[in-house]
C-alpha cells in the first residue's frame, strides 16, 4: 500500500478542498397550493394528495 513520503499540511488541504462546496437546492412554491417543492419534482400536499406543475396527479379518498 502507498505512503505519502511527508505529511500534507492543513492549509494544503483545504486549499484543495475549497471548490467541494454544497449549494442549496432550488425550491420553488407552487402557484396553485402555496406548498414548496424542488423543482421537476412530484409533491404532495399536507392532505396527502400528489401534485405536479400544479395540476392535481392523485387524490387521496377521504374515508
Amino acid at each position: 500500500m502507498a505512503h505519502p513520503k511527508s505529511k500534507i499540511s492543513k492549509q494544503r488541504k483545504r486549499k484543495r478542498r475549497t471548490h467541494q462546496k454544497v449549494t442549496p437546492p432550488n425550491v420553488h412554491t407552487c402557484k396553485e397550493t402555496g406548498e414548496k417543492h424542488l423543482y421537476h419534482r412530484a409533491y404532495y400536499d399536507y392532505e396527502g394528495n400528489m401534485y405536479y406543475k400544479g395540476k392535481l396527479l392523485v387524490k387521496i379518498d377521504e374515508d
